[in-house]
């Protein structure tokens, strides 16, 4: 298959799976409706010719979804140095599209920590049945129970898991970026934990139903949101009885990478607005809400978006129409983003891969948390 039939092929393999979770009833019977009325009309010769198309179009879909996860999961050049504590503490950090060395150089003093958990949630997806999912927590250098931190909650791509940012040891990119950033002064420091955004049973990163990922805004609400504030010190005032999520909104933001992107936009920014008020999206996959769409569901909107970052390489041709269609065009019709306020979109040279990925995470981790800065 060429390249350009692989991408139209994960276009039409994401289409597929959007909106699995809280679908509309009557679209569902409607569908459901021409469907067996078509079947029923059809001539044999019809039927067959049909399953034939049906067996090229699953066949085209796998193919444009293992071209993507093959894109996505592509080694990217980690070399860097080792930073020896004596650098310095000067914040030079800007937005760019390249990283400083000395943003991804290996901290060996006042750096922070990794760990990880296991939280209950359910099968939101399956049966609604109590399950057990993983994920990893980064801890600032100094973190003390005396502070409150705010908390970003980071999400993979769809041929990933909680471990797919690398942030399972202490040479993680994502942990090298966080300490340099705050050692050198350029932000406060915050938590970040990478989920597992399939809200299913079955969450490995090799599940083949890719309907879980929409389901991930009930797991966020009910379950790790309430799980990382009650074991951690946010600004949440956590009460096992129930409280106001809302409450500590200004502290809690939502990044991802391509379907993580996609959960950031369609979830993040379109059904948790009332948790969550900083948003990044990294390349977001074909099924991302479009513009006109975000705007439609903003529209009753009251609380305030303080910032949405969005970035895409030039190059991508898994990602860059649907991340586009979605943010590009976003501050001409929906006025509660402002370009240079609390919006930036960014398009750097790069395709579908985390050379753009944590690039966006070094941008993102600059802007996030920065109202009253």
């Amino acid at each position: 298959m060429k390249r350009n039939e692989c991408v139209i092929a994960c276009v039409l393999a994401a289409s597929l799976v959007m909106g699995a979770c809280g679908a509309p009833a009557a679209e569902n019977k409607n569908a459901e409706t021409t469907a067996v009325e078509t079947a029923a009309s059809a001539e044999t010769p019809a039927e067959t010719e049909g399953e034939t198309e049906t067996m090229e179009t699953e066949n085209a879909q796998e193919a444009g979804i293992a071209e993507a996860i093959a894109q996505e999961t592509s080694e990217v050049d980690l070399t860097a140095g080792t930073a020896t504590g004596e650098e310095e503490k000067v914040p030079t950090a800007e937005i760019s599209d390249k990283i400083p060395v000395k943003y991804i150089d290996l901290r060996v003093t006042e750096c922070g920590t990794i760990e990880h958990i296991s939280y209950e949630t359910k099968d939101y997806y399956g049966d609604g049945a109590v399950i057990t999912k993983e994920a990893n927590v980064y801890l600032p250098a100094g973190y003390s129970e005396d502070k409150q931190y705010n908390v970003l909650y980071l999400m993979h791509g769809i041929g990933g898991d909680e471990a797919e940012w690398g942030m399972t040891g202490s040479t993680s990119r994502v942990k090298c970026i966080m300490d340099n950033l705050t050692y050198y002064g350029d932000i406060e420091p915050f938590i970040v934990v990478t989920p597992n955004g399939r809200s299913s049973a079955d969450n490995s990163k090799n599940a083949k139903d890719y309907n879980s990922f929409y389901c991930f805004g009930q797991e966020l609400r009910n379950d790790l949101i309430p799980y990382i504030d009650s074991h951690y010190s946010t600004y949440a005032d956590y009460d096992e009885n129930g409280y106001d999520l809302t409450a500590a909104r200004d502290h809690r933001a939502m990044a991802g990478l391509s379907m993580g992107g996609m959960q950031t936009i369609n979830i993040g920014i379109c059904e948790c607005v009332d948790i969550l008020s900083y948003f990044g999206a990294f390349s977001a996959a074909p099924t991302s809400n479009a513009a006109y769409k975000i705007a439609q569901i903003l529209k009753e909107n009251e609380y305030p978006i303080h910032y949405f970052y969005s970035i895409c390489g030039k190059g991508d041709n898994v990602a860059y129409a649907s991340a586009s269609a979605a943010a590009k065009t976003l501050t001409a019709q929906c006025d509660q983003f402002v370009d240079g306020e609390n919006y930036m979109w960014q398009e750097v040279t790069g395709g579908h891969d985390f050379n753009v990925w944590y690039l966006g995470f070094y941008n993102f981790a600059q802007l996030v948390f920065s109202k009253g800065k």
